[in-house]
């Protein structure tokens, strides 16, 4: 019945805050945003071909620790946008951001689910999130790059974080976390980089 979707609804937008709240970069992002409504992305594609890629890694030795299943966040200004993400899946060459990798081969996806733009939000705005499922893999820390000769995907490494600065403020820039703060994920296999790296499933729309 209706009442029971509703009530299924609910523990849904529950769940998904609960991952949002413990995703946080900062403690006291907690009381500043509200979240509506969350819808389930169930894709079979997607999910399979998550499992088809942690099976494949596991055969290729990879530890449990790389296989766990973690959470990644995209922010959407419209709904289309993130529909549309839900339903082809994160690309490559959708990103504007190239510190961590040639957005051409690999795809950005937000380890904090606070940190999600450049720029910090200002008041009342809304937008939407999608809550990804991302399988790591083998990480490499790689310095930012700020040139035009772009960082490649790192042979026998599925994703690349920003090498954790000692010398930041305790407090880094908004821009600057939000780079920081960055899985860049892709998936070569025989010399070619996939357009859609299997290790990120769309997992909730918020």
């Amino acid at each position: 019945g209706f009442h029971g979707k509703s009530a299924e609804l609910s523990s849904l937008l529950q769940r998904a805050v609960s991952v949002l709240h413990s995703s946080y970069l900062d403690s006291t992002s907690q009381d500043g945003f509200q979240y509506s409504q969350a819808i389930l992305v169930e894709n079979d594609v997607f999910l399979s071909e998550l499992k088809a890629f942690a099976q494949a890694k596991e055969a290729a030795g990879y530890s449990q620790e790389e296989l766990e299943e973690t959470f990644a966040f995209l922010l959407f200004e419209n709904e289309k946008e993130a529909k549309e993400v839900c339903e082809t899946g994160l690309r490559v060459n959708s990103s504007s951001i190239s510190t961590l990798g040639d957005p051409a081969k690999g795809v950005y996806i937000s380890k904090h689910a606070d940190c999600l733009q450049p720029r910090p939000w200002c008041h009342g705005k809304c937008g939407y999130i999608v809550i990804c499922k991302l399988i790591k893999g083998k990480v490499k820390a790689v310095s930012e790059n700020h040139t035009s000769s772009l960082t490649c995907p790192s042979p026998g490494y599925d994703c690349h974080i920003a090498m954790s600065k000692n010398n930041l403020p305790s407090k880094p820039s908004h821009p600057q976390a939000f780079t920081q703060s960055q899985y860049y994920v892709y998936e070569v296999s025989g010399g070619c980089t996939a357009e859609r790296p299997r290790q990120i499933c769309p997992y909730i729309v918020i």
